[in-house]
């Protein structure tokens, strides 16, 4: 057998396994972003919401880790129920809203851990971006999924507002998203 033909079926052969291999990986189901989600954080004081939530999220139960969620929040959607320390959170001293529009949340790897997910991604909010694991339970009801958790952040980290005996460091952050499949 010539060189060429040998040549000629192997190429044959690889194209067949690579066509094999495509049509048995299925990817992720897609997600939108449903109403009735909540962003908020709690503390002695300050406390309050974002009203505002969009992005992404790629879910398979079957394989968590090619769950994927890429989230962003509008730091003009902050509510305190203060219209006066709402207007100062968007100052350049706490969120610097000008600069920094949005927080976002982008995911690297995702996991089972027990009945929940663990959740690693970048944090990112004044420009400052920190690594985060957060945890999260998933139910799901038909074409529904939801998201609920809840982590600490430090405000000092992302340079939101100065050391203070009047508000904490730390901003208990918790979540509830909903999404439904397209």
């Amino acid at each position: 057998m010539s060189n060429m033909k040998k040549i000629l079926i192997l190429s044959s052969y690889v194209v067949a396994l690579m066509v094999s291999l495509a049509l048995t990986i299925t990817p992720p189901n897609q997600y939108d972003i449903t109403g009735g989600y909540t962003i908020g954080f709690k503390s002695t004081d300050p406390s309050g919401s974002f009203k505002v939530l969009s992005g992404s999220v790629e879910y398979d139960k079957d394989d968590v880790s090619l769950t994927k969620f890429n989230l962003k929040i509008p730091i003009s959607s902050l509510t305190t129920g203060n219209g006066i320390r709402d207007k100062k959170a968007q100052t350049e001293e706490w969120f610097d809203a000008k600069k920094h529009p949005n927080i976002t949340f982008i995911s690297s790897k995702v996991e089972k851990n027990g009945s929940s997910l663990s959740i690693t991604g970048n944090l990112t909010l004044k420009g400052v971006t920190k690594k985060y694991v957060i945890s999260s339970t998933v139910v799901e009801s038909g074409d529904k999924i939801t998201f609920k958790g809840s982590f600490k952040v430090n405000r000092i980290e992302f340079g939101v507002g100065k050391k203070s005996d009047v508000v904490p460091d730390y901003m208990n952050v918790s979540f509830v998203v909903p999404a439904t499949k397209k």
